[in-house]
């Protein structure tokens, strides 16, 4: 299966800002956005170009990066958000925060994304008691998340639920954190997306 292997500090550059996936590292001083702010290559520090073609192209590719996929996956959610009834932006969001990869980080079960897709990968994932080894499941509400026995005992998992348990968790997960386990309440609203991201600028991409 595709994935990105490259330096993922690079991709933050690249944005212009933090896209958080490198966990506790962003938050210190040697994350790359604060030392080198600028984007990376021979013309990182040159004149940006800033059409309104390359506003939508850079959102797309931010989003694409924050969640960690590829561009034939993100294209096939994108025509599954425009087929759901609503705001096709607004769905595209929604679809992309149900992947179990990042339920999982949401919970506080892993501290990036790209940890809690290899958590998934290697079985440690249960969904209602059965093991779930897709990263990109649809979860949806009343789901239990859980992390199987064996790997409970982890010092970094314990280390990174009591991170997420000072920040919390969004309105639409709970956590039990005793259990290891965290339950789906109800499908993520548009305001429980904290990041900084114009959805609309990527339907305008898609719609030319």
């Amino acid at each position: 299966m595709a994935r990105y292997i490259g330096s993922v500090c690079r991709l933050c550059r690249r944005e212009n800002m933090n896209l958080f996936l490198k966990g506790d590292r962003c938050f210190s001083d040697k994350c790359a956005i604060e030392r080198r702010p600028y984007p990376p290559g021979q013309h990182g520090q040159g004149r940006q170009k800033t059409s309104e073609y390359a506003r939508q192209l850079r959102e797309k590719q931010k989003v694409k990066r924050i969640y960690g996929v590829l561009e034939k996956q993100f294209r096939l959610y994108f025509a599954r958000a425009e087929r759901l009834h609503g705001v096709t932006g607004e769905n595209l969001l929604s679809l992309l925060e149900r992947r179990l990869d990042n339920v999982v980080h949401r919970l506080g079960f892993a501290s990036t994304r790209a940890e809690a897709r290899q958590f998934v990968r290697h079985g440690h994932i249960r969904v209602n008691g059965r093991k779930t080894d897709i990263p990109s499941f649809q979860v949806k509400p009343g789901d239990e998340i859980q992390i199987r026995e064996k790997t409970r005992k982890l010092e970094r998992l314990a280390d990174s639920i009591a991170a997420v348990e000072r920040v919390g968790v969004p309105s639409w997960l709970e956590l039990e954190p005793s259990d290891f386990k965290g339950v789906i309440q109800a499908f993520p609203a548009r305001s429980d997306i904290t990041s900084a991201i114009e959805e609309q600028l990527i339907v305008e991409l898609y719609s030319k």
